[in-house]
């Protein structure tokens, strides 16, 4: 245990946490996959088949926990409706159709018996429509004003993510230049891009996890001691089509 926390820079609670599964203790989302990234490389094994059991085992305890609300829920759930509720409304469907066919009646009782006064019987006046008639003008399309944009060629911009498992001072320049300087706070995540490399100096080595084109980065030092990293394109691993595999 000492031996990984030396070399992975990862407390030894959150070790202990991990292989009991105690998914409470650990700081949850990026930082819990980059734990499980860092241990499988320094042992030599399949990063992503780490990953894949992590997953399963985490989301297992995710859908027991969705589980457990939903019965807390199903618990407090508002009563059903009163059977009387549907019968009265059938009731007053059956009252309002019974009206209605006694108005129908009585009204044809009363005139549809007597004829019109008038002896002619009344027709409705007709209406003159156009044997041709206009048709709105059709206005000329106008062709679209887009055109074809080029697409710049070029190497992919370097792509930093930068998150803390506790508050910490960090200081972060992009290219040469200053993009951030401050405190981090637990669970927030900042993202940063450069062209060509990144300089990140922290207070507290082991409370930052970096993540550079989605591959997870070695810490800046030991815990509890502040520590410097320059990224570049060098940090990168490269796959055999060229591309950086996160």
């Amino acid at each position: 245990m000492e031996e990984i926390t030396m070399a992975t820079r990862i407390g030894p609670r959150f070790l202990e946490a991990l292989e009991n599964e105690d998914w409470d203790k650990l700081p949850g989302g990026v930082f819990n996959r980059g734990f499980v990234r860092s241990i499988a490389r320094y042992l030599g094994l399949d990063e992503e088949a780490f990953l894949a059991e992590y997953d399963l085992a985490h989301n297992a305890h995710a859908q027991l926990v969705e589980q457990k609300n939903a019965a807390l829920k199903a618990e407090n759930r508002i009563p059903q409706t009163p059977l009387w509720v549907p019968f009265a409304f059938v009731l007053a469907v059956l009252a309002l159709l019974a009206g209605l066919t006694y108005g129908g009646i009585f009204a044809w009782r009363k005139y549809g018996k007597h004829p019109s006064a008038s002896g002619a019987p009344q027709t409705a006046p007709t209406s003159t429509v156009p044997v041709n008639p206009p048709t709105a003008p059709t206005l000329p399309s106008t062709p679209g004003a887009g055109g074809t944009s080029g697409t710049a060629t070029g190497e992919v911009a370097l792509d930093l993510s930068v998150s803390a498992s506790a508050p910490t001072q960090i200081t972060i320049q992009a290219d040469g230049a200053s993009v951030f300087s401050g405190p981090l706070a637990p669970g927030e995540n900042r993202h940063f891009s450069a062209k060509s490399e990144f300089v990140v100096t922290a207070a507290d080595s082991s409370a930052v996890l970096l993540e550079l084109n989605g591959e997870a980065m070695a810490p800046l030092g030991a815990p509890g001691a502040s520590g410097t990293m320059t990224l570049s394109r060098k940090n990168l691993r490269s796959t055999s089509g060229g591309n950086s595999q996160p």
